[in-house]
């Protein structure tokens, strides 16, 4: 297949190869391109005014890092698959413009169909010159209004999204009321019969430290160690709402909605208090309680060392 030069329009369905990437050794990347041997070339890409296309790309490239929310209920999770609504791709599709070519995001968390998020953390390198808060402001403007940006920081070229992550953060939300609140139905499970949360607390410190935790994975193995640390695991009642929060170093394919729905057994009174602790011994999925729904998960946050610290005495 023969090349393309940077002037020449490219047909649809075809890529051109207009550089070499090099590693400078200062630890930024850079995108080398040849030059024409007069004028500039290229159509102008978003970064600066009168920047062409090899302007940008000649430049360093930067790592940028946000902070999203969303209401997973209409999506079908985060990741992209062909011909289906996916958090990623929406995203995608909006930064596109801005930073003149689809972007490679990197979630620190690829939520299920269903699952929300009130501060998912996705990066991506960009050569676009935009101050982060310009992000924003023109990711708020154009995205759907179930997806927001909160944040945007630029980081060093080495910071990873899933890598640099030292814990994160899932509430599972409750509607314990009698009768089913409407309200609720896109973001909790309705558990009619009262749950005990001081039962529930008292149960799930079995689940604390660091343990083999593949009796709250669903399809086990899914990863190459199924052993995660627990720093916080609580449950807290707001009126006719329990909210299930559980912090870790990692989790597992369904975990939190495993020990959510393991945990309501425990506080509606069908199991006893040591059964969680059993189950964790166990290391099999047979033993666990049900996955509870997506609807009730959410994403809180990602720790990568300047937040608090968790408290796990």
């Amino acid at each position: 297949m023969r090349p393309f030069s940077p002037r020449e329009k490219v047909p649809e369905g075809r890529m051109r190869v207009v550089g070499v990437i090099t590693d400078s050794g200062s630890g930024q990347i850079h995108l080398e391109i040849p030059r024409p041997s007069s004028g500039r070339s290229g159509h102008l890409l978003p970064g600066g005014e009168g920047d062409s296309a090899l302007d940008l790309l000649s430049r360093p490239m930067r790592n940028i890092k946000l902070t999203i929310a969303y209401d997973g209920t209409d999506f079908h999770g985060w990741q992209i698959q062909p011909e289906l609504r996916t958090v990623q791709q929406v995203l995608s599709e909006a930064i596109e413009p801005l930073n003149g070519a689809r972007p490679r995001l990197t979630a620190c968390s690829r939520t299920d169909a269903g699952v929300h998020a009130l501060g998912q953390v996705v990066q991506f390198l960009t050569a676009s010159r935009h101050a982060p808060e310009v992000f924003v402001k023109a990711l708020n403007a154009t995205l759907p209004p179930d997806v927001r940006v909160l944040d945007a920081v630029e980081k060093p070229q080495a910071f990873h999204a899933t890598l640099d992550a030292r814990s994160k953060r899932y509430r599972y939300r409750i509607d314990n009321a009698g009768i089913v609140n409407p309200f609720e139905l896109r973001y909790a499970w309705h558990v009619f019969h009262p749950l005990d949360v001081d039962v529930m607390n008292r149960a799930s410190k079995a689940l604390l430290g660091r343990h083999d935790f593949r009796s709250f994975e669903t399809d086990w193995p899914n990863r190459m160690s199924s052993v995660r640390t627990i720093l916080d695991v609580a449950s807290i009642r707001q009126g006719d709402l329990v909210f299930i929060e559980v912090e870790a170093d990692g989790f597992l394919y369904n975990m939190v909605r495993t020990i959510a729905g393991s945990l309501s057994l425990v506080g509606v009174g069908k199991r006893p208090e040591a059964w969680l602790g059993e189950v964790l011994r166990a290391e099999n999925r047979i033993h666990a309680g049900p996955t509870a729904p997506a609807q009730g998960l959410f994403l809180v946050r990602v720790d990568y060392g300047d937040a608090r610290k968790v408290d796990t005495e």
